[in-house]
């Protein structure tokens, strides 16, 4: 009498991509702290990535579709009303290993000019002399391009930028532009950007979703050279 053979074990499932991996990591912000001036900011140990942008470009939507969370990043009634660096932590059980810093929205005309003024002055202090800071996310409507306050806040980074400092230009609600008005908003941008990425994004669509989320994962986590690992 023959004996059965040994049931096979099942194989075991395949291994996350890398970008799933980094969408699943965006889902572990929390919230961490507000900042109304530099002082007030934690020192930290770990990279911080900034979103930055015109008022009603898609910046709280973004940071809660790359996240996975609604309501994580709340968008004023008033937009340019809310005037506060607020921070996220990012990270595995709980183990902090990023943050997301969301900057408030530019450019709104109902802010009054000496607000508007004082705020602009916390923002390039900020990304000019945060040392934590590894790399922006600047958020722009294609429909209305890349506008002066836009180059104003490009010309404040760009010394970081040759430096080091990370870019990611996303191109929101792409979703509202055919395929040759998303080609033409993008190589535009690219050129006027002169450094860094660029890239299509659509909340609604979940375009770029994957692209950007792999990108901030890889800033926050660079390889080991393998010279000193």
């Amino acid at each position: 009498m023959t004996s059965k053979p040994a049931p096979r074990a099942p194989a075991p499932p395949p291994a996350p991509s890398p970008a799933a991996q980094a969408v699943a990591w965006l889902h572990t912000a929390r919230f961490l702290t507000t900042a109304p001036r530099l002082e007030f900011l934690p020192t930290v140990g770990v990279p911080e990535i900034a979103f930055v942008g015109r008022s009603n470009a898609g910046k709280s939507t973004c940071i809660n579709t790359l996240t996975q969370q609604k309501r994580l990043a709340f968008a004023s009634k008033t937009p340019g009303r809310t005037q506060a660096i607020n921070l996220f932590a990012l990270g595995k059980q709980g183990v902090t290993d990023a943050l997301l810093a969301d900057l408030p929205g530019y450019g709104y005309a109902a802010v009054p000019k000496a607000d508007k003024i004082r705020w602009q002055e916390v923002m390039a202090n900020y990304l000019m002399t945060r040392e934590s800071l590894t790399g922006v996310v600047m958020l722009v409507d294609p429909r209305q391009g890349i506008t002066e306050l836009d180059e104003i806040l490009l010309d404040v980074i760009r010394p970081r930028v040759v430096q080091g400092l990370k870019l990611l230009v996303l191109l929101t609600k792409s979703d509202k532009l055919n395929r040759e008005e998303q080609n033409k908003a993008l190589s535009i941008a690219r050129l006027q950007t002169g450094g860094g990425e660029t890239r299509l994004f659509s909340a609604l669509k979940k375009q770029g979703v994957e692209e950007a989320s792999l990108l901030l994962y890889q800033w926050t986590h660079p390889d080991p050279d393998p010279e000193t690992s």
